[in-house]
């Protein structure tokens, strides 16, 4: 059973109605607001949302996961399979991923992630999940052609772990902070340029599997301090695939181009962790605390952070990348704030912390709030593109 949580603040099952829950949300900014009664399919989440040519039915959206019940060799089981259908009996418009699919066996972040490389029947694994998201879809009488399906593309880098015996890091350079949490001790788990430079192909497969099993797009994963993401904070990689703003950007560039070679029938989106946060661990009372930070700010690890300090977002960086997105034609952009592994409290707000992880230091409606304000920010720079927002699973009944 999960312990109570340490903090003092008020749980969101406690709150007298929306009335209180506004008023709360409204002392981390006063643009917050809440509709005093719950809205049925009129409201805004049941309305159409035409994108690229599709209109889906809806505006719920299906995030991706590593579902980590697959086969060690990297092929659906019972319980994928169950869990797609259910993606389809949810009536969800948008299935963003739904799985995330690790380009190559190493690239796994759990020896049972659904993978590329170990079997020869991956593919047919892939249209397995798409009939039984079809078979769910009819349950709910939604329409194919008012959804839109995508497949997460993934390479777990820092925190790969394929097998049963323990971590696996491969990472785009050496961080202060992070290297110890998976044991890395010397240069030999740094990706070189040349590696690098071969993941666009493992790219490009996955991507091919995907158009032929039916899919509608492929999310180039950039979140959550996965090898992607983790490339654009390389402030200090030397060489083509590290410190300018184009250098940083470039493995997704080629990952890109790569994917449009091989399917060109699917759309591109991707998944990106827009604004980071410095390293949290547990502290001596068991909250969360940036361990560490003053000794190393300015920060120079971090995309979308303020390097003077590393818990704020600074939006430059990111809005960069939007507008590279838009310069790509990629019109389709998932949201997400910092990491599962390393700043759960804000990627994703709760009051009862992962058992990896350490207990509240804050309000876990504090972080809602930031990502709300994030997506915000975004939408107001970039209206032409198609945002979905990551984090509110808090909210509870509230949502």
């Amino acid at each position: 059973m999960p312990t109570r949580p340490l903090s003092d603040f008020q749980l969101i099952a406690k709150y007298d109605g929306a009335a209180e829950l506004r008023a709360r949300l409204q002392t981390f900014d006063s643009g917050l607001d809440c509709d005093a009664e719950i809205r049925d399919a009129s409201g805004p989440m049941g309305q159409t949302f035409a994108k690229h040519g599709r209109t889906l039915a809806n505006r719920w959206a299906i995030h991706p996961m590593e579902g980590w019940d697959g086969s060690d060799d990297g092929l659906p089981s019972e319980d994928t399979l169950r869990r797609w259908r259910n993606f389809g009996r949810s009536g969800a418009a948008l299935i963003w991923g739904g799985e995330a699919f690790a380009v190559c066996p190493e690239g796994r972040a759990n020896p049972h992630q659904l993978h590329q490389g170990s079997h020869d029947q991956a593919g047919e694994g892939l249209k397995q999940l798409m009939a039984e998201l079809r078979a769910g879809q009819a349950e709910a009488e939604l329409d194919p052609q008012e959804s839109f399906v995508g497949l997460q593309l993934t390479h777990s880098g820092r925190w790969s772990r394929p097998t049963a015996d323990g971590p696996s890091p491969r990472i785009a350079y050496r961080h202060p902070v992070l290297d110890a949490r998976v044991g890395i001790e010397d240069e030999r788990a740094v990706f070189s340029d040349e590696e690098l430079a071969a993941l666009p192909g493992m790219y490009a497969s996955a991507a091919l599997l995907a158009e032929e099993a039916g899919f509608d797009f492929v999310d180039v994963k950039c979140c959550h301090g996965y090898l992607l993401h983790e490339v654009l904070s390389g402030h200090a990689r030397p060489g083509p695939y590290g410190g300018s703003f184009e250098n940083r950007t470039r493995l997704f560039r080629e990952c890109v181009a790569a994917v449009r070679v091989a399917a060109p029938s699917l759309a591109i989106g991707v998944r990106v962790s827009i604004t980071d946060v410095f390293p949290h661990a547990a502290g001596p009372d068991g909250k969360g605390a940036p361990v560490g930070m003053e000794a190393h700010t300015p920060y120079e690890h971090g995309f979308g952070i303020n390097p003077q300090n590393p818990l704020e977002p600074e939006y430059s960086e990111p809005f960069q990348f939007l507008a590279l997105l838009e310069e790509m034609d990629i019109g389709w952009v998932n949201l997400s704030i910092g990491s599962p592994y390393y700043c759960p409290h804000v990627q994703r707000p709760a009051a009862f912390p992962p058992s990896d992880g350490y207990q509240p230091h804050v309000d876990p409606l504090e972080g809602v709030a930031k990502h709300l304000l994030t997506a915000r920010a975004c939408k107001e720079a970039f209206p032409n593109l198609a945002f979905v927002g990551s984090g509110y699973t808090y909210l509870q009944d509230y949502l």
